[in-house]
């Protein structure tokens, strides 16, 4: 049995160097990490920063169907992601996906407003007090309109409209408070 590893003598660095195990499991973790952008659509993937090259073997492997072709690719990927930080692409991906503290609070915000405009009319008049340059006319349509298909049991299709409104225009500032 040898015992270099633990000798006073040997360099630090080679006392200090990874195991094989633990080098194959972060290969695999960033792989899987490949992959997982992979399942991006275009607009997704252009938020995430990545290098051209790495980029480019995304966009590849995203057209591969056959299976042996896209495992080549993916391994590829992978090989690619170990010269970059995965830190930032992990952010991005927890953004992306809604993952995030500030998303998943801006949505519910947001639900939260859409529920009090379609159950009180005071509710507009705070929120144009936040947001002195809504266009009430617009948004009283809408509000009209989402109770109405609340009240009719239609689709909810401006109920949709009105949360995308407070999402676009109303977030900012909510955002900026988190």
């Amino acid at each position: 049995m040898r015992s270099d590893l633990s000798d006073p003598s040997l360099p630090p660095a080679a006392s200090a160097r990874p195991s094989k195990t633990q080098r194959k499991k972060e290969m695999t973790a960033l792989q899987a990490l490949g992959e997982r952008l992979t399942g991006l659509n275009a607009a997704q993937l252009a938020r995430v920063p990545l290098p051209d090259p790495l980029r480019d073997a995304i966009v590849a492997a995203r057209a591969i169907s056959a299976h042996e072709a896209r495992r080549r690719q993916l391994q590829y990927v992978g090989k690619l992601m170990r010269q970059v930080d995965p830190e930032p692409i992990e952010r991005a991906l927890a953004d992306l996906a809604g993952d995030s503290r500030q998303a998943v609070d801006l949505m519910h915000r947001c639900e939260r407003w859409r529920e009090r405009l379609l159950a009180d009319d005071a509710a507009l008049t705070e929120l144009v007090r936040e947001h002195p340059a809504a266009d009430v006319q617009a948004l009283r349509a809408l509000i009209r309109a989402a109770r109405r298909e609340l009240d009719d049991g239609l689709p909810p299709k401006h109920s949709r409209a009105l949360y995308r409104w407070l999402r676009q225009h109303a977030a900012a500032p909510w955002q900026r408070q988190d």
